[in-house]
């Protein structure tokens, strides 16, 4: 069995040399063959080689190789691998993670596992891993692409995250199509930087963060399969898919040097041509023919049904396919207005379920879950949903962050030619370009036409209500808390990322009296093709706290338990960040375990290519194959309506079906079959951290049938926190979350105001007059609680002026959120749009600079989402 397999990649066929002739046509076409485009073949690519001997075959295809001097991708080759931990320390952190999870007798039992695992599988495991990583980009890569890819259930809710943006802070831009138009211009720009290598690198204090899911995010598509999906990408396309009534548009929007050939006036006039010519057909005709809901099917049923639409070799629908498939992205504009933002935040994860005549007619047909999605609502309200495989929440954050920053920076320029620029060098003016320089283009939108035979119609009758299903059975919740937010937790000493995580931990106790697996990613991106590690949030001290908090204890006995947990928590964030954290090792050597039994069950393999990947003889170890135990294993878990189930680990399922090793069934290892592995693979409580002032909200779907899904954001002053889940009382955790929130800040309070009295000491162990001016020092005076004064004043001549009672600000909490005894009073979270800074010209940082730059740890807590799988340890999402 061969370990350290050198995987070479074959690059993508560009879009552009695929194109026939042009049509060139003054009005939207309504033709059988929009344009020829042969099947796409196209498989992943790295950006850099996975191994040192690869690259002097295959460095070529590689983003540093593509540009002398580029700067995006700079200091990829510079990048250290990921590390894989000791085992020893893996195993610790495991039982870590379990102890406050579990009885006395089940983490006894887990002992022992884990303690058979260190004496028998793990060392040889181990040092099976670390060969194997020898040739390896990372030892997780692999079987991370495998694990997403494998995944059979539908993305939609189950994998999928969305964000939701500001409204832009131009009223009157604020409507469909210039919303659209500006955000698509903006996309443009994006695209040109990362193509040209001119997007400044993402740092972290300084250090450089893996820059390659930018290259994964445009014209990129999960292609289904027989065998698991893939991904695909066009590199070098041009053009853009438009959606609106579940009916297919699209026009080229750069040439062939990836400059904008539309501006934003030119953007507007196509879209709201598309808009005009989608109205003509009756919203209820046009979902009959919706064929955007076959991307939400089980991955085998979409994959069969993609079959369905390419074997007729006169049809129009391979064409059709393959032009939305290797788009840049998908724009959706939708008929719909929601006014809530939990109902905004639906719209943008899942889309609306509205039932007319027996016909749906909500906006859940008009999507393609399996390319990155911009979506606009009729009043302006914007989105984006992506499909998850190849880019984490942190990529996505920053695509979403400069394309709202530019849009209201572009319009500043429109009105001061001087106003910063978010990118070093951007595309010429297409108005005073000659139409001649374009290129082979086509600016005009053209109108898919998909032949719908009688197998596909019922295909996507069935499809949308499977989706309606799925749609209803889960619901989402949002908290806009604007009582406090970043400025005070720091204030009071504490760690924003962990303060929140804390609350949450807090309002389930209150609400359950129990704790639960709750998983939190972090990111990982200062390694070579760094992705996320998971953050198990509960520990003793945090179950210490949440039954201090709920207990009559004082104040200062929770305050400080509260403390020891969020401290707890900042300490597994740093360790998680540097990769030594237990599930990604763990998870891996699982795979090779997998795999190596897959080999032995079958010496020879006759597959070369294993889920997008190509490799020189098939031997590679990786992820296990549709036909493994492990595969088959995930196929069984059960699905309500349409969903997935991913509460129930699959070790039992592998444990009852062992493998075969020369003809002897080999067990798997202790560790595996432990019911602790189950016990830290249900996830209840699936957070993740990810956002700026750009954002309004962000969110995914509940990753178990018992779970909630929360993406949260903390801003300065207030934090925005969207919550999932498939009915659970799901308004009531908001609203016990929030009474959690408000309390909490009421006893820091008063521990603030006892701290000063006691000597000028604030609660977070600094002098309550730090910050204070000179002048206001001279007349402090420091006030015990009951108003009066402690120190004596110095004199004072002028006796008027010795009038009133000073106020010296510790009385307002230190915040101005409201009085001493004012628990809930909501101070101002003052404007998102406000805290953007504008970018361009090495002079005016990123809005990204500001969701990345926070407090101590809160840059690497969170930003990503993780594969919601018991394979991947639960989360999501998305980072």
């Amino acid at each position: 069995m061969t370990l350290t397999e050198v995987r070479t990649f074959t690059p993508p066929r560009a879009f552009g040399d695929a194109i026939s002739q042009p049509v060139v046509i003054p009005v939207i076409t309504t033709s059988t063959t929009p344009r020829s485009i042969p099947e796409l073949q196209i498989t992943l690519k790295p950006a850099i080689s996975p191994s040192p001997k690869a690259r002097q075959s295959s460095m070529a295809s590689t983003p540093e190789e593509k540009s002398k001097g580029g700067v995006t991708f700079a200091h990829q080759d510079k990048l250290p691998k990921l590390p894989i931990p000791e085992l020893e320390s893996t195993c610790q952190r495991y039982l870590a993670s379990l102890k406050p999870l579990q009885t006395h007798r089940e983490h006894a039992e887990t002992r022992r596992a884990v303690q058979e695992f260190l004496q028998t599988d793990g060392p040889e495991l181990h040092e099976k891993l670390k060969k194997y990583a020898e040739d390896q980009t990372s030892y997780i890569e692999q079987f991370w692409y495998d694990s997403y890819l494998n995944y059979d259930n539908p993305v939609v809710l189950n994998l999928n995250p969305f964000f939701l943006l500001e409204d832009d802070p131009t009223p009157a831009r604020n409507n469909q199509v210039t919303r659209a138009a500006s955000l698509i211009a903006s996309a443009l720009e994006f695209v040109r930087a990362v193509r040209r290598e001119e997007l400044p690198p993402d740092t972290v204090r300084g250090t450089p963060l893996d820059m390659y899911q930018y290259s994964r995010l445009f014209g990129t598509a999960r292609v289904p399969t027989d065998s698991g999906c893939q991904i695909q990408q066009d590199d070098k396309t041009k053009h853009i898919v438009v959606m609106c009534h579940g009916q297919f548009y699209w026009f080229d929007v750069l040439d062939d040097n990836s400059d904008a050939i539309m501006t934003e006036k030119d953007i507007a006039i196509n879209l709201q041509t598309i808009v005009d010519d989608a109205r003509q057909t009756p919203i209820q005709e046009a979902a009959k023919s919706a064929l955007g809901v076959l991307s939400t099917e089980n991955r085998k049923v979409w994959s069969g049904l993609r079959d369905v639409l390419t074997r007729d070799p006169g049809s129009n629908n391979a064409d059709c396919l393959s032009i939305v498939d290797s788009a840049l992205f998908v724009v959706c504009l939708d008929y719909t207005e929601p006014t809530t933002a939990a109902a905004l935040s639906q719209n943008m994860l899942c889309g609306t379920s509205e039932i007319e005549k027996g016909v749906q007619i909500g906006t859940c047909t008009n999507r393609w879950y399996d390319k990155l999605q911009i979506i606009v609502c009729k009043n302006g309200s914007a989105g984006i949903n992506f499909e998850h495989t190849g880019v984490d929440g942190h990529t996505v954050l920053r695509f979403a962050s400069d394309i709202y920053t530019d849009t209201i920076l572009r319009f500043a320029r429109s009105i001061n030619g001087k106003a910063p620029s978010m990118w070093a060098s951007t595309s010429p003016d297409p108005s005073k370009r000659d139409p001649e320089s374009f290129g082979d283009v086509s600016t005009t939108p053209h109108k898919l036409e998909w032949d719908m035979g009688p197998e596909l119609s019922v295909a996507v009758r069935f499809a949308e209500t499977r989706l309606a299903d799925l749609i209803e059975q889960n619901e989402f919740q949002c908290l806009d808390f604007h009582g406090y937010g970043k400025n005070f937790i720091t204030s009071m000493g504490f760690s924003p990322d962990a303060f929140v995580q804390m609350a949450f931990q807090a309002a389930y106790y209150g609400l359950y009296g129990r704790v639960e697996c709750t998983y939190e990613p972090a990111m990982t991106k200062m390694f070579l093709h760094g992705r996320t590690e998971a953050i198990r949030t509960v520990s003793d001290d945090s179950v210490n706290f949440v039954q201090t908090f709920w207990a009559d204890a004082p104040g200062d006995a929770k305050i400080d338990a509260l403390r020891k947990a969020c401290q707890a928590h900042v300490n597994k964030t740093r360790d998680c960040a540097k990769a030594q954290g237990c599930d990604r090792h763990l998870y891996a050597m699982l795979c090779l375990w997998q795999r190596m039994q897959d080999d032995d069950a079958a010496s020879t393999t006759t597959d070369n290519s294993m889920n997008g990947y190509s490799f020189e003889d098939g031997s590679i170890i990786g992820s296990p194959s549709k036909d493994s135990v492990f595969s088959q294993s995930m196929e069984s878990q059960s699905v309500n309506g349409g969903g997935r189930e991913r509460t129930d680990s699959i070790n039992s399922h592998i444990s009852a079906t062992p493998s075969q090793r020369g003809g002897v069934p080999q067990p798997l290892p202790a560790i595996f079959a432990d019911a602790g592995w189950d016990k830290l693979n249900t996830t209840i409580l699936s957070t993740s951290n990810c956002g700026n002032p750009s954002l309004r909200h962000f969110g995914f779907g509940p990753v178990s049938g018992e779970g909630f899904g929360i993406g949260y954001i903390i801003k300065d002053e207030c934090i925005s926190i969207c919550v999932s889940s498939r009915h659970r009382q799901t308004r009531r955790f908001v609203d016990t979350l929030e009474s959690y929130l408000l309390e909490i800040r009421r006893i820091l309070r008063i521990a603030a105001r006892n701290a000063a009295s006691a000597g000028g000491v604030g609660a977070n162990g600094t002098t309550a007059n730090k910050g204070m001016s000179r002048a206001r020092e001279i007349d402090a005076a420091v006030i015990n609680q009951n108003g009066q004064e402690k120190l004596a004043r110095p004199k004072i001549g002028n006796r008027i002026k010795s009038r009133g009672r000073l106020i010296t600000g510790q009385s307002s909490g230190l915040m101005g959120h409201g009085g001493p005894t004012s628990m809930y009073t909501n101070g101002g979270g003052g404007s998102s749009v406000g805290n953007i800074k504008g970018a361009g010209g090495g002079s005016v940082s990123s809005a990204m600079e500001e969701s990345v730059v926070m407090s101590e740890d809160d840059e690497i807590g969170g930003c990503k989402f993780f594969l919601p799988l018991p394979l991947l340890t639960v989360d999501r999402v998305s980072g």
